[in-house]
């Protein structure tokens, strides 16, 4: 049986999006931020005959993803998807998305597949280094920081990512690691999303001047360090496999990949 979740029903979608805490990393922050009663947030579950929740559906704006640790009806998540006209992504693990994707009606995506990995401990990290080089950055080093982002080829261009950061720091969400030469930022490695248990990796890069010098694991070494210390499991996407050995050197682990769906908006007759 699938329904729409409700408060009520917050401890026991917890008991289930809290077994993979990283996996599910999106759907715990949005539901610690949003809860279950805005405009632009929606979740669903689908229950078993004994009113166990197995699978969850949530809607954040325009994107869907899903989580389940069992067989679940992805026929149905799919139709109510399909009723949506601002529905233009479905993101999740391949193993959840595969079962929805079929019974979409738009069946001409654009997809992108990234490996996802996950750290859960700090028996990887070089304690060693000298992490006192590293800071945290604060709101005024947020220009530096967008100055070097716009250096990085891989980065895309967005003119909205200052005042992003700016946000994210303020609510406790985001954070940033920095390794500089006076105002200049050399690396740095940065996280978003975060909630109680989790936090996503991003932003990790350092001047293209200085590369090769163990600039960014300096920084992943002290963020890892810290947020593990804070409870906090780790994750992060990647499609470079190079990069994929410098996170697996630290301690992360490959948990699936992560696939992002894109669709183009449902179109609808209007009266003439």
């Amino acid at each position: 049986m699938i329904r729409q979740l409700r408060e009520t029903d917050r401890e026991r979608c917890q008991e289930l999006l809290f077994e993979k805490p990283a996996e599910n990393l999106f759907m715990i922050g949005d539901i610690e931020n949003f809860g279950f009663d805005q405009d632009f947030q929606k979740l669903w579950g689908d229950f078993t005959e004994d009113g166990r929740l197995k699978a969850v559906l949530l809607k954040y704006h325009s994107n869907y993803i899903a989580y389940s640790n069992t067989v679940f009806s992805g026929r149905e998540f799919a139709e109510i998807i399909n009723q949506d006209p601002e529905f233009t992504e479905l993101s999740g693990l391949k193993s959840i998305t595969e079962h929805i994707l079929p019974y979409l009606e738009n069946k001409q995506p654009r997809t992108r597949t990234l490996y996802y990995a996950k750290c859960e401990k700090s028996d990887f990290l070089n304690t060693d280094l000298p992490l006192e080089q590293v800071s945290l950055a604060g709101i005024e080093d947020i220009p530096a920081i967008d100055d070097l982002y716009n250096l990085i080829s891989e980065f895309e261009k967005n003119n909205r990512r200052k005042e992003s950061m700016k946000r994210g720091m303020e609510s406790g969400s985001a954070r940033t690691y920095l390794l500089k030469n006076g105002n200049e930022v050399l690396s740095s490695a940065s996280t978003t999303a975060e909630n109680s248990l989790s936090a996503m990796v991003i932003g990790v890069c350092t001047h293209p001047n200085h590369i090769k010098k163990g600039y960014a694991s300096l920084c992943m070494t002290k963020l890892c360090l810290d947020l593990l210390q804070e409870g906090k499991m780790l994750c992060l996407f990647y499609d470079n496999p190079e990069a994929g050995r410098i996170y697996k050197r630290l301690g992360f682990e490959d948990t699936g990949m992560w696939m992002m769906h894109n669709f183009q908006p449902a179109l609808h007759n209007t009266p003439s």
